[in-house]
């Protein structure tokens, strides 16, 4: 049973975060949930969901939709500093932070460590583990270019959600699922999300 930091940023985007959640909790993950006040700015805006402030009213509430207990899921606050993935003797099996700001992105790529999501990446990078960032800007700026190239060359999976349409897709949610089956394969968390390229 693996255990996925799973970080929610205010990029637009955030029906994959969601998304990605179900599948983790669904596989039988333990997830623990980072998420920053733009990112309760976006799911009103995307999804007409208003998140509580509180780290542990949102857990209640997740955990509520997902049928889940408090082992397998968990929300912590940007200053909680000792939760276990704020410290590389319990970092946890891999990190995703989908959708991934480009200040969050540079903020990781500076090894800024500020708030709990910022020291959970850089904790993900010096245990080399696996950390994906699902950037959701465009077009790149060359800054953000660079910090992504950065952030490549110290072994971090760069995951632009960039569906295929080889599977015709016939709803929004088909294009969702493609990105999450690539956020799910890079972490080795089995899913049946798609058809693979060659199947069928």
């Amino acid at each position: 049973m693996k255990t996925i930091t799973l970080g929610f940023t205010g990029a637009s985007g955030l029906p994959y975060g969601l998304r990605t959640l179900e599948c983790l909790l669904a596989a039988g993950c333990n997830v623990h949930v980072l998420y920053t006040q733009a990112a309760q700015i976006v799911a009103k805006q995307e999804l007409g969901e208003t998140w509580p402030g509180r780290a542990e009213e949102l857990a209640r509430l997740f955990r509520e939709r997902y049928g889940v207990d408090e082992a397998q899921l968990k929300v912590w606050g940007q200053q909680e500093w000792f939760a276990p993935m704020a410290s590389g003797s319990n970092p946890g099996d891999g990190m995703v932070v989908v959708p991934c700001t480009m200040g969050a992105l540079a903020a990781i790529a500076g090894g800024n460590s500020d708030n709990l999501l910022e020291r959970a990446a850089d904790v993900m990078i010096k245990e080399r583990k696996t950390l994906i960032l699902v950037p959701r800007e465009a077009p790149f700026s060359a800054l953000h270019l660079e910090n992504m190239l950065k952030l490549a060359r110290l072994g971090v999976v760069i995951l632009p959600p960039n569906p295929g349409f080889y599977h015709h897709p016939q709803s929004i949610s088909d294009l969702v699922d493609f990105v999450v089956a690539r956020i799910l394969d890079q972490l080795g968390v089995p899913h049946q999300l798609m058809q693979r390229w060659g199947e069928g």
